[in-house]
């Protein structure tokens, strides 16, 4: 059914927090699962994905679809989240630019390629054929990055703006893997904010990170185990000052506090979003 509450900021729904999440009316909440994890016939965790999306839209966020491999996204998998769609009506559905297939192995990771032209391509077509599939628009998430690659032939927003130009897709912007990044390869987490192209952005993703625990925090891990980190937060308030509210989730997957503490997060990510309007009144 249509929702007619603007998106404001969301949660990453975790089956603990059902109870609460199905009572909460926080303003312009909404709550975004990983699809793979509801890709089932029946049984009671579709059951109460029901009864949290009767009360809160919803968005289903892809981790496996493999867009980056160098074949189709598996016929099996896309008729699943097919079906997944046009049960729950999604407000937004999203994936990653990134691949975890090779020669029918699967790897449980989002792994990273050369931004190349034969890359691009090859990106471009697996967005058309799942787009043509869920006939609707998905969003592609930038990812982090934890080594350099000589073999890129397109700067990482480049190659975003040109997928949108070819497919049509919509993009979401992740702040905690533009810092992990910009860490990582010592580069400016604000140039990037500052170039991203602002007319795109369906999502923006909040969450966590920890240092690697053999280099400590010379290398960061995009591990959404902990609170969203201070900078991340001054990165947020930077790019919405900018490009104006976008629908903003916090992401959560790991050490898993209790939903109060959660939402806490939440509403200071609420909170910077109406700030450009109370900045304009």
């Amino acid at each position: 059914m249509p929702f007619a509450t603007q998106l404001s900021a969301g949660l990453g729904l975790k089956p603990q927090h059902f109870e609460a999440a199905r009572g909460c009316r926080a303003d312009g909440l909404w709550f975004e699962v990983h699809s793979e994890n509801y890709m089932v016939d029946g049984g009671p965790r579709l059951a109460w994905l029901e009864a949290v999306r009767a009360q809160h839209p919803l968005s289903l966020h892809g981790v496996a679809m493999s867009l980056a491999a160098d074949d189709e996204p598996d016929a099996a998998h896309l008729a699943r989240f097919k079906r997944l769609v046009e049960r729950f009506e999604p407000v937004l559905v999203s994936e990653h630019l990134a691949w975890s297939t090779w020669r029918g192995a699967y790897h449980p990771d989002l792994l990273p390629f050369p931004r190349t032209v034969e890359a691009l391509v090859r990106v471009g077509a697996n967005i058309g054929r799942v787009q043509d599939v869920l006939k609707r628009r998905i969003a592609i998430e930038n990812p982090s990055h934890y080594v350099r690659f000589d073999e890129h032939e397109f700067g990482e927003i480049e190659f975003l703006d040109e997928l949108v130009r070819r497919t049509g897709c919509g993009l979401l912007l992740d702040v905690n893997n533009v810092y992990v990044s910009a860490r990582n390869l010592d580069s400016d987490p604000i140039a990037y904010l500052d170039t991203f192209p602002a007319a795109h952005i369906e999502e923006i993703h909040l969450a966590g990170h920890s240092a690697d625990p053999t280099f400590g925090e010379a290398l960061l891990i995009d591990s959404h185990d902990a609170p969203v980190a201070p900078a991340v937060w001054a990165l947020y308030e930077h790019l919405v000052a900018r490009i104006g509210p976008r629908p903003t989730l916090i992401e959560r997957d790991d050490n898993v506090p209790e939903f109060t503490a959660l939402l806490a997060e939440r509403e200071r990510a609420h909170g910077t979003l109406g700030a450009p309007a109370r900045r304009a009144a």
